[in-house]
Parts: structure tokens; C-alpha cells; sequence
């Protein structure tokens, strides 16, 4: 049974940073790419990042590019997303998810392109 647990998420000041972990069980972390996705209140999940299961290419929303970076450490099988120069509308519940691939194809985008997902940590960021 596939497990992924979320943590990291807080509340903070526009331009405070945050790192969010996402702990994955039961797969083999390094056969898939993994990413982050993010849902708003009232808001559709949207894709924030992936990373390639070497951790040697990555893909950012445009919305998160140059303010975000998403890092794995294929041993420990965990994900990290590094937040930085934080803003409100970045506030949302952050969800991990295990890509179906092992690289992030075009697909990296959709949601049901995605076999395994975490609870979510909730990030809140104040003006």
C-alpha cells in the first residue's frame, strides 16, 4: 500500500519562504517522476512542479518559475519543494503525487496522469 505524507506547510508573511517534504512508502520511489500539485479554495487542483526520478531535469508552473525549487532524495525517498518570496495567492493545500512515468512527459500536468497522492499540507501565506 502506497503511503505519501506531506509536511512543512505553515503560515507565513508575503516573502517568507517554506520547505515542504513529502515522504513516499510502499513503491519504488526512484521508478517515478514525482510532483507537486496545489489547490485553492474554490479552485481546481493545479500543477506546481516535477522532477524526473534522477532529479536532473525539472518543469515549474509559470506562476511558481524562478520562486520555487522542487528536489528528491531518491535513498531517503523523499520529496522536497522549496518555497521562496512567498505570496497570498500561493496560499492552498500542497499535495505530492507519483507521477506514471519516470520522466515528466507533457502530461505532467493533469491530474490523472498521477497513480499515488498525499493528504496535503496547507500553506498560508499573508499579505
Amino acid at each position: 500500500q502506497v503511503h505519501m505524507v506531506e509536511s512543512g506547510g505553515g503560515s507565513v508573511q508575503s516573502g517568507g519562504s517554506l520547505r515542504l517534504s513529502c515522504k513516499v512508502s510502499g513503491l519504488t520511489f526512484e521508478d517515478y517522476a514525482m510532483a507537486w500539485f496545489r489547490q485553492a479554495p474554490g479552485k481546481e487542483r493545479e500543477a506546481v512542479s516535477c522532477i524526473r526520478w534522477a532529479g536532473d531535469e525539472t518543469t515549474y508552473a509559470d506562476s511558481v518559475k524562478g520562486r520555487f525549487t522542487i528536489s528528491r532524495d531518491n535513498p531517503e525517498n523523499t520529496l522536497f519543494l522549496q518555497m521562496t518570496d512567498l505570496k497570498p495567492e500561493d496560499t492552498a493545500m500542497y499535495f505530492c503525487a507519483a507521477f506514471q512515468l519516470s520522466y515528466c512527459s507533457k502530461l505532467w500536468i493533469r491530474r490523472s496522469a498521477y497513480n499515488a497522492w498525499g493528504q496535503g499540507t496547507q500553506v498560508t501565506v499573508s499579505a
